[in-house]
């Protein structure tokens, strides 16, 4: 049955998997008929959004499509004491410098995802405020609404008292509750979201604003979200999976979804893509068995496309489907698209050959020459989809095909591609 157009994004939240807690399950779906505007803070401390910051941001586009002002606010305040919830340890402490740096690249892949036109949405930075503050100030107007035994329950100072927690971080709580405040004042922001460890801090804000403003604030926080088979979403063998093209490249980062768990795929399709609810359900919920190639390729053009752009969405869909396809034909390595990850070496190289083992470690494939051996070893490496008998194996300039290209394959789906530059 199809939902009527006065669907919320409250509700939208709720179909698609967004929310673990909320402040108010009574009045925040009603607050959330008019026009809001809401925030989330990110930590500046990297220098790109990696897809385990994607369930927040994909909240506020969210937000922005159903006619709310989203607030994307750059920690470039509090990054410079760093946040204790869910960390272990201390984490590590960036200058000024490198904070700004990150900041200003965060900015830019904010923007594949909000309009910031017309005041449509705003990108704050809390350096602007937090760093001008007074301390003796600040002691005696926000410090005297917090209660130290109350701070001390919350679940992440706890987990860090029997590590050790310095005072610097213990004052994290109040810097963001300032945050919710200061936003709420000047720019009347009445809601908080973020992750589920951010639930002690966003209360703290929602208090705050109690006490200095007699008003109510709101707040929601996101499951933190794990693949079927137990591991924390975006962690892969290599690493993180970055938004920036220069760390993952699209046709990374299309591979990186299309390998998607079968368990998986329905769930992230809501959580990851704008595509409706509808279509998700009824198009790619049924699909069982060697058919679910068709929701994980829906799953990883549309992440695709929202981070790096239609054509780049396009074209790893196109290598992709090469591969996937037929990748023993040699038109089909010629024609495959650039997007594939791709070594370039010199004709001479091959002049007397090279081992197979040292091209497979000369590639992203393997980290080391000990790693290519063994997976050879173990018969999961492929040249043009046959298989590496031995590690030593010589291959020439003769093994590449008229265009001067070989495909090497690892396993079932990592792919990449060598080709010649012949000096003339």
């Amino acid at each position: 049955m199809q939902r009527a157009k006065t669907e919320t994004v409250y509700d939208v939240f709720m179909d698609r998997g967004f929310i673990e807690k909320v402040t108010d399950d009574e009045k925040l779906p009603e607050i959330l008929k008019e026009k809001v505007t809401c925030y989330i803070g990110f930590d500046p401390t990297a220098s790109s959004f990696h897809v385990g910051n994607l369930v927040p941001i994909m909240a506020l586009a969210h937000m922005q499509r159903h006619g709310h002002r989203p607030i994307a606010l750059v920690g470039g305040g509090t990054g410079l004491v760093g946040d204790p919830s869910g960390k272990d340890e201390m984490r590590q402490i960036l200058t000024y410098e490198e904070i700004n740096k990150n900041a200003e690249i965060q900015k830019k892949q904010f923007a594949r995802f909000l309009d910031f036109s017309e005041d449509r949405a705003l990108l704050l930075n809390n350096a602007d405020w937090l760093t001008k503050l007074n301390y003796i100030d600040f002691l005696r107007d926000i410090g005297a609404h917090f209660s130290v035994n109350r701070m001390l329950a919350a679940e992440s100072v706890k987990i860090r008292l029997e590590t050790g927690l310095s005072f610097l971080e213990f004052n994290y709580q109040l810097l963001q509750a300032y945050d919710f405040w200061y936003q709420f004042k000047h720019y009347h922001c009445l809601m908080q979201m973020g992750g589920s460890d951010q639930w002690g801090n966003i209360v703290a804000g929602i208090d705050l604003i109690r006490r200095l403003e007699g008003k109510q604030a709101y707040g929601i926080t996101f499951p933190l979200i794990m693949t079927a088979d137990g591991k924390k979403m975006g962690k892969t063998e290599k690493g993180a999976v970055w938004l920036d093209p220069q760390r993952t490249s699209s046709y990374e980062y299309y591979q990186f979804w299309i390998n998607t768990d079968d368990r998986d795929v329905k769930r992230f399709l809501a959580l990851f893509t704008f595509l409706p609810m509808e279509e998700i359900q009824e198009k790619y919920g049924k699909l069982e068995g060697a058919d679910l190639r068709k929701a994980k390729e829906a799953l990883a053009y549309e992440a695709t496309k929202i981070v790096h752009g239609e054509e780049e969405a396009a074209k790893a869909r196109s290598a992709s489907r090469a591969l996937f396809i037929n990748v023993s034909d040699s038109v089909t390595l010629t024609t495959m698209d650039d997007s594939i990850p791709t070594t370039f070496k010199e004709k001479e190289t091959f002049r007397e050959g090279i081992p197979a083992f040292k091209l497979f470690e000369a590639t992203s494939l393997c980290t080391s020459g000990s790693e290519a051996r063994r997976l050879i070893e173990q018969g999961g490496a492929y040249i043009n989809n046959k298989k590496v008998n031995k590690f030593d194996e010589i291959i020439k300039a003769k093994d590449f095909d008229q265009n001067g290209t070989i495909l090497l394959r690892a396993g079932k789906k990592k792919y990449h591609r060598i080709k010649i530059l012949d000096k003339k």
